[in-house]
Parts: structure tokens; sequence; C-alpha cells
């Protein structure tokens, strides 16, 4: 069936090409997949229309200038993919063959240091949501009222003949896009569609906006920065392949029985991390449960390296956990970050994105569960189709490091 609102556009969408996991798993190899909506958040396309206003505002840009100031390789699949993605999103024209990339004019508005916070805010809501058929749907349908489940999401996506496979991940990008430009507000202790009319009443008519500290742009409304699996264990030395290439390893700050460390490992554990990749049916595991006997050391360190994902809690600032984080990063293999809200992230770390998830109390994680569970879905959904565009403080700074992993 063909998708309801597709759009035909010059992109790559996910390019074909195996990849071979660490562990010596084979990987299934990706077929090209054509999506109703752009293959990433609006808030990650964002990126390159941000970087045009710093080299050239207004005025087009040589693309291989532009990658340079990105630090990125211009013929890359990642850096292909976020020119597909920032067109997809209407952000910018010009193919990634092209010699020039320049801003539409609504890419302007969404990404101006001069504009008035309410023009940015409806550009924003322009390209992120309306403009995207299945988002537009999903905010008309559910506007005024609580944010319903993803399943429910789902269902009036499947409703309107859009192909099963692409809901959940359209669904996801729908509920981070939604919180990023501003119409996805908690309310009375629930997460509620507002109006566009509702959010720019909120907001200066008048006046550039605030920057950041590195003069970025203070967007409005700021997204989210970001029972236990046990392996299946033989008695050999080895694990089976198939079983690292659908695990999760989840490093996070253990702590001692009844601590808060281990009751708040055990609440984004239950509540968050493993709802959020049921659908992807990742096996979640945490180090307190891996079913191995010996040096504990070693075993968390084989998972760090041959798990095919890992989510790393960056809360209570742990030291195991920023050691372990390390490890995966010098690998160059795919990590998703999380973090308590009312943490500060460690400055090594902070370019790097980080789902924050308010924590504080209970009133305000409650009704925001489903929000942050859609980010880490899309996160890991993410790092796991595109395994080589991994991006951290490693790979930006010293490309040319590579670490060789044994083989299963």
């Amino acid at each position: 069936m063909e998708n309801v609102g597709s759009i035909a556009i010059d992109e790559p969408d996910d390019l074909v090409e195996s990849h071979t996991n660490p562990t010596g798993a084979k990987l299934v190899k990706r077929s090209k997949v054509h999506r109703s909506f752009p293959a990433a958040t609006f808030e990650e396309a964002l990126e390159l229309p941000l970087a045009i206003q710093k080299i050239s505002p207004g005025q087009k840009v040589r693309r291989l200038t532009l990658f340079d100031h990105l630090k990125k390789s211009p013929d890359s699949g990642h850096s292909r993919q976020l020119i597909s993605n920032a067109n997809r999103y209407g952000l910018t024209k010009g193919s990634y063959s092209a010699e020039f990339l320049e801003l539409t004019p609504d890419g302007n508005l969404a990404s101006s240091l001069e504009v008035t916070a309410r023009q940015r805010a409806a550009a924003q809501f322009r390209l992120g949501i309306e403009h995207i058929k299945p988002f537009s749907e999903l905010y008309q349908q559910s506007l005024g009222n609580r944010l319903p489940t993803s399943r429910v999401l789902q269902d009036l996506l499947k409703d309107s003949g859009y192909a099963t496979s692409e809901l959940p991940e359209c669904v996801e990008t729908f509920i981070i896009n939604a919180k990023f430009v501003g119409v996805l507000r908690t309310i009375a202790g629930a997460e509620r569609i507002v109006p566009l009319e509702q959010v720019l009443e909120s907001l200066p008519g008048e006046g550039g906006p605030a920057t950041s500290r590195s003069g970025d742009i203070e967007l409005p409304y700021a997204p989210f920065r970001t029972s236990i699996g046990t392996a299946v264990v033989s008695n050999g030395h080895k694990q089976d392949a198939d079983v690292w290439s659908n695990m999760c390893f989840y490093i996070a700050p253990i702590g001692e029985d009844g601590s808060e460390a281990r009751q708040h490992s055990d609440l984004f554990l239950h509540s968050i991390i493993e709802p959020a990749l049921e659908e992807l049916k990742l096996n979640v595991v945490r180090a307190d449960n891996i079913g191995k006997p010996g040096m504990i050391n070693a075993h968390i360190i084989e998972h760090i390296i041959r798990a095919r994902i890992v989510i790393a809690d960056l809360s209570f600032h742990n030291p195991n956990v920023f050691y372990e984080l390390a490890l995966r990063h010098a690998c160059r293999l795919p990590t998703v970050h999380v973090i308590r809200k009312t943490d500060r992230i460690p400055f090594d770390i902070e370019q790097t994105r980080i789902i924050k998830i308010d924590d504080s109390t209970i009133y305000t994680l409650v009704p925001q569960l489903e929000v942050y569970k859609a980010e880490i879905a899309n996160h890991v959904r993410r790092a796991i189709n595109e395994p080589d565009a991994s991006d951290n403080p490693i790979t930006t700074f010293c490309p040319a490091l590579s670490v060789q992993l044994p083989t299963l």
C-alpha cells in the first residue's frame, strides 16, 4: 500500500548497506525505506540551518564549507541524511550533491537570531508539525485533549492508511516535535496538545530572542536533553551472537539495595526504558543481572563492547558510569544518554545529545512518561539504524582514533 501523504524528494531515506556489529553478529541488511515523515526529529534537522545562520545569515553557503564548519564529512551517510531531513522539513534547499545549500523563508524564520519569539515559534510549528501530513493529522485529532498513549496514536494513523511498519517511529517523532515546538504542555498534571495560538500568546511579540552562552538560539520550549532483563548465557566462554545483537546494556548508578541510587535506577528501568524498547524487541540488561560467574568487571566490559546499544544513565555523576561510558565512546559504538533534569551535565559531554528526565516529583514525572519513552525509543532506533553516525566527543575531536575489537 502506498503511504498516504508521502512526499517524493531527493533523499537517501535509509541507505542500503550492511553493518557488522563488533561482536561479529551479522545484522540484517537495511532495505530502502520511504517514510511519510522525515527520518529525524525537527530539533536534529535544525542543526543544519543553525550552522548556516552562523556562517552566512540569509545567504546560501557552499556545502563543503558548511560541513567543514560542522567538522563532519560532507559525503558521509549521516551528512547526506542531515541535508535530506532539513529539506524534508522545508528548512533548507539544495540536495546532498548540490554545490550550495540555502535556507527557505520559513527555515530562516525558524532558526534566525533576529526575529521575534512568536515569529520563530510559528515557523517551527509550520515546518515541524503542520507541513508533515501524519504529524498534522495527529495534532488535529489530539488538539485540546490529553496526549493519548502511543498505541492509540498509532491506531489513528493506521485508520488513515499509513503503513503499519512506520507507525511507532512516526508517533515517537511527532511527540518529540510537539514538545519541542511548544504545543505539547503539562497542564493540570497531564500532557495536553494545545492550540498554536495559546503558545504564541505566551511569547513576546517584540524584541529579539535571548542567546545561550554558546551563542545559539535559546528556543522557547527546549526539549529534554534525552522486569530487568537477564542475559541468556551459555556455559561456555561466549554468548550467542544473536543475544548480543538484541541486547541493550543499561549503564546506571545501581547502589546498594534500598539506596536512592538503586530506587532511581529501578524506576527508570521499569517505568521508562523497558517500556520504550518493548516494540524494538530489545532485551535490557543491567550489570547486577549479568548471569555469569567470575570477575564482574570483565563481564561489564564485555557487555559494553558487545551490546548492540547502550543506554547510559548519567544521574548522580557516578564515576563507574562515566568510566564505562568512555569505553563505549572510544569504541565508537551507538549510545543513548539520559540524566535526571536536576543533575548538571559535565562539561566534557555537554554538547552530546542527552535526554533530561524530570523526576523531581511524581507530579512532574508521571504526566510526561509517554514523552520520555518516545524520546528514548526514537534515539535508540536512530542509533541502531545509523550505527556509523554515533557522534561523541572522541569521534568529533579524534576522528582518526580506532579501536580493534575482538570478534566472537
